[in-house]
C-alpha cells in the first residue's frame, strides 16, 4: 500500500514543478498568482501524503496552517494588484484632464 503513497507523492511533485514553470512563464500577474496558489495547494497535499507515509499525524496540523497562510497571502496579493490598477486608472484620468 505504501507504493500508492509514493506514486501519489511523485505525481504531486510533478504538478508542483509544472506550477513553478507556469509561474515563471506566465504572461500576466494573475497567471503567476494562480501558479503560486496552485503550488501552495500542492504543498498542503504533499504534506498530507508525507504525514500518512511517516505515520505522523502532526504534519496535518502543519498542512492546515500552511493552507491558511497560503489563502491569506494570495488574497492579499490580489487585493494589492487590484488597488494598484485602480490607482493607475485614476492617475491616467487626472493626466488626461490636464
Amino acid at each position: 500500500m505504501e507504493w500508492v503513497y509514493f506514486g501519489t507523492s511523485i505525481a504531486i511533485l510533478v504538478t508542483m514543478v509544472l506550477a513553478v514553470v507556469r509561474g515563471l512563464i506566465g504572461p500576466t500577474i494573475f497567471d503567476r498568482v494562480l501558479a503560486v496558489n496552485m503550488f501552495g495547494t500542492k504543498t498542503v497535499l504533499f504534506l498530507a501524503v508525507i504525514s500518512f507515509l511517516s505515520g505522523r499525524p502532526d504534519f496535518l496540523d502543519l498542512a492546515l496552517a500552511y493552507a491558511l497562510i497560503n489563502f491569506i497571502g494570495v488574497f492579499a496579493v490580489l487585493l494589492f494588484f487590484q488597488s494598484r490598477g485602480v490607482r493607475r486608472e485614476a492617475e491616467a484620468e487626472r493626466e488626461a484632464d490636464k
